[in-house]
């Protein structure tokens, strides 16, 4: 039996980082673990967790995600507070798809104690 790592880049098994987020057993307790647990979800095809972790202010009616799109890895390059003391906090990452990348400063916010996506932009390279 071979365990995958997780997608996120974390040096651990799927199943023990962002796989417990998105089977409901455990929360994302900083912003940065709630970045990378959504940019998991977008490599596993899980619509419904990314739905689940965004901010119902900002959260959109549906998501499609596109089954053709390879994730290929990321890399976090600054996050700004989103610890167990805040209640916001920043990410800054780049997430690469064959084809291309994704560079986005995304803010998070706590609602009823759990961090949710609320927004992004695309800082300038």
């Amino acid at each position: 039996m071979t365990t995958r790592l997780c997608p996120c880049g974390r040096p651990e098994s799927y199943d023990a980082c962002c796989g417990r987020f998105h089977a409901g057993t455990a929360a994302a307790p900083t912003a940065e673990a709630l970045m990378r647990s959504r940019y998991s979800a977008f490599v596993v095809g899980d619509a419904g967790y990314l739905l689940r972790t965004w901010h119902p202010g900002t959260r959109p009616g549906r998501l499609e995600l596109d089954p053709g799109t390879r994730w290929t890895g990321l890399e976090i390059l600054g996050a700004t507070d989103g610890s167990a003391f805040h209640s916001t906090g920043t990410v800054t990452f780049r997430a690469s798809y064959r084809g291309g990348s994704l560079h986005e400063r995304s803010r998070f916010e706590r609602v009823d104690g759990a961090w949710v996506y609320v927004d992004g932009d695309f800082p300038e390279e």
